[in-house]
């Protein structure tokens, strides 16, 4: 029985994951998916860093409607804590404490669950989700941001229950970077990823749970406060952690989106045009991912077509 936030949840996985599942010899849709995405995402982001394109200019030309605009065609409101709270938000949330933004979280799940909209994507992580500029998303659905500043995989395991009501149609979850900061273990990452994903897919049976991999960052080039301790971590190190990810996420038929490649340069470093100081994103990292995730979404549509 695990307690949390002054509630308790017990969970068993067994009925999902603890039986003998046959497999056949033909490659699963779910991984071809996978595979074809993660090339196109590749291919396509790298022809527009290669041509020099501005991405911000790029892709504020190519949007005829601004988010707020898109959703309302769509018969969406834009899910923020202002619009749907009845509740006041208190002080500049950026200085608000861990168990602050875990209620303020949980409030918005709430708001979500209670007025449902047609297409629910969730992200779910630390500081890099949490800062995903709400603007720059994509505007085909509805995003419920989970994510936490310095958020460890093990908090964010605590703290899914937050948005268990919501029923999402897609789940992305991308952690493990504070967790190298910390000292943590490649085996307990790895750990904590697989249980966060079979506690979404008890949650969530019907939603596409996709786990993103762990970004790199910019080694010598970092200007982050605490860039000592990354330059303790080698980006070859988080390249060897992915890679076992990927291996977590087909065992547990969830599909793995390998976003490191378009945020890694010749040496394997996060190139400081897409970040702010080397470990977290600008504007340009975020359209970078932004690519990613609409190519994703249009990979699935055209699947279930």
């Amino acid at each position: 029985m695990e307690k949390f936030g002054g509630g308790s949840r017990s969970r068993t996985h067994k009925s999902l994951l603890g039986m003998e599942v046959s497999r056949s010899k033909t490659v699963p849709v779910w991984a071809l998916l996978s595979l074809v995405t993660n090339g196109v995402l590749i291919l396509t982001v790298a022809q527009l860093l290669l041509r020099g394109h501005n991405l911000t200019e790029s892709f504020q030309a190519n949007d005829a409607v601004t988010a707020e605009a898109a959703q309302e065609q769509i018969g969406q409101p834009v899910i923020s804590a202002k619009a749907v709270l009845d509740v006041p938000i208190p002080g500049p949330r950026h200085k608000w404490t861990y168990q602050q933004w875990v209620t303020q979280l949980g409030r918005e799940a709430e708001a979500v669950a209670a007025n449902r909209p047609s297409r629910l994507s969730v992200l779910a992580g630390d500081s890099l989700s949490m800062w995903f500029p709400t603007k720059l998303l994509p505007v085909d659905q509805i995003w419920l941001n989970q994510g936490i500043s310095g958020e460890t995989s093990l908090g964010l395991l605590k703290r899914l229950q937050l948005f268990d009501r919501t029923a999402p149609d897609t789940v992305f979850v991308m952690i493990g970077i504070n967790d190298l900061l910390r000292g943590a273990s490649d085996a307990g990452i790895l750990d904590n990823q697989r249980q966060i994903i079979r506690d979404l897919r008890w949650a969530h049976p019907k939603a596409q749970v996709v786990v993103q991999s762990i970004l790199p960052h910019s080694g010598e080039q970092a200007t982050w406060e605490n860039r000592d301790r990354l330059l303790a971590i080698p980006n070859s190190r988080i390249r060897a952690i992915n890679r076992r990810l990927k291996e977590i996420a087909s065992s547990e038929n969830v599909l793995y989106l390998d976003l490191y490649p378009l945020f890694a340069d010749a040496e394997g470093n996060l190139p400081t045009e897409l970040s702010t100081d080397g470990l977290h994103l600008n504007d340009q990292g975020y359209l970078v991912w932004r690519s990613a995730l609409q190519l994703f979404d249009q990979m699935q549509l055209k699947n279930e077509s």
